[in-house]
């Protein structure tokens, strides 16, 4: 006797079986149908002071900053933003700076009271000063200190002889450092309102400490406003 050939059933066994790939993709579908729909919006007042900035032009710092002034738009005294694409990662520099950020630093000199606050994680203090006899017991919270830049040492001057040189430190240095894992840095250089001969003194204050030739590319601009490439050399 003959057998009846199985092929027929083993194809439709194989065409009836559903397949995994189709759910995913149409997933992956939906999911960059989404991100296609987002689009950032900018507002009027934005636009309205775009216009007036050339995008690929380079300016000299004392213009870079008067246009930072014309195109700012916020209704309180916005900050003059930094930002800078880097060489390298790892960049880590304290600046002391010709002039004041318009932000006035709270300034403490390490006692027991610190290390009290210290244990329950609070740092309200945007300078440490510290003797050398006290360095010691912060070095436990330099997880605490060190990302923000708190940690005392001797490059920046906060590691001081006695209370008395706590008077002659600069609330004006700032630290200046690349983010984590990146090649940028994003800092301060003082207040819209500010003189333009001492937010462009500020501005190349930083330049100069990072150096120069470290800098691929940097542009200011105000809290609300847009960008102003900056011809760094």
């Amino acid at each position: 006797m003959s057998q009846k050939p199985k092929t027929k059933t083993m194809d439709m066994s194989i065409e009836e079986k559903p397949s995994k790939e189709a759910p995913q993709m149409e997933k992956k579908d939906k999911k960059s149908e989404k991100k296609e729909t987002v689009a950032r919006v900018r507002g009027k007042k934005y636009n309205e002071k775009k216009v007036l900035v050339n995008r690929d032009s380079f300016y000299q710092i004392s213009e870079a900053v008067e246009l930072v002034k014309k195109t700012s738009y916020s209704k309180f005294d916005g900050t003059v933003e930094l930002h800078m694409a880097v060489r390298k990662e790892g960049i880590n520099v304290n600046v002391s700076l010709p002039f004041s950020t318009g932000k006035a630093k709270r300034i403490e000199i390490a006692d027991e009271s610190t290390i009290a606050k210290l244990k329950e994680g609070k740092a309200d203090f945007d300078v440490l000063l510290a003797t050398a006899d006290m360095m010691p017991k912060l070095v436990a919270f330099a997880r605490i200190l060190g990302p923000k830049g708190l940690m005392p040492n001797p490059k920046n001057g906060t590691i001081i002889k006695d209370a008395s040189q706590a008077a002659k430190f600069s609330g004006n240095t700032i630290n200046v450092k690349t983010e984590k894992k990146a090649q940028v840095i994003h800092t301060i250089a003082g207040k819209v309102s500010q003189d333009t001969k001492e937010l462009e003194a500020n501005v190349s204050a930083i330049l100069d400490t990072v150096g120069r030739r470290q800098i691929l590319k940097a542009f200011i601009k105000p809290t609300m406003g847009p960008s102003v490439k900056l011809q760094i050399n």
